[in-house]
């Protein structure tokens, strides 16, 4: 059973780097064929894709959030993290990590396994 936990701080002051890190346990972030991606959702609003980083370590990103976002990962802790930099109020959202076996943007359906979700507020 594959479970991924994600952690960060809850609170992210405006201009500052939001940084974030899932944890995958029962299962390699390398493993063949999988894409593990960031998606969050604001307050009253739908799920946004933000980007993901593939089993080979290639990075897709958002065009929307491109230029603010860095997705990274640890292979020997079986982590990987988001970066997002120059937070505003407009971030605040809950943040999920989640893998899938293709590149599913917001396709919900294609995840197989997500984390419970840590909610960042930015605020000064």
């Amino acid at each position: 059973q594959v479970q991924l936990q994600e952690s960060g701080p809850g609170l992210v002051k405006p201009s500052q780097t939001l940084s974030l890190t899932c944890t995958v346990s029962g299962g390699s972030i390398t493993t063949n064929y999988y894409y593990w991606s960031w998606i969050r959702q604001p307050p009253g609003k739908g799920l946004e894709w933000m980007g993901a980083i593939a089993y080979s370590g290639s990075t897709y990103y958002s065009p929307s959030l491109k230029s603010r976002t860095s997705i990274s990962r640890d292979t020997s802790k079986n982590q990987f993290t988001l970066q997002l930099s120059s937070v505003t109020p407009e971030d605040t959202a809950v943040y999920y990590c989640a893998r899938s076996s293709i590149l599913a943007y917001e396709e919900v359906d294609e995840y197989d396994y997500w984390g419970q979700g840590t909610q960042v507020t930015v605020s000064s």
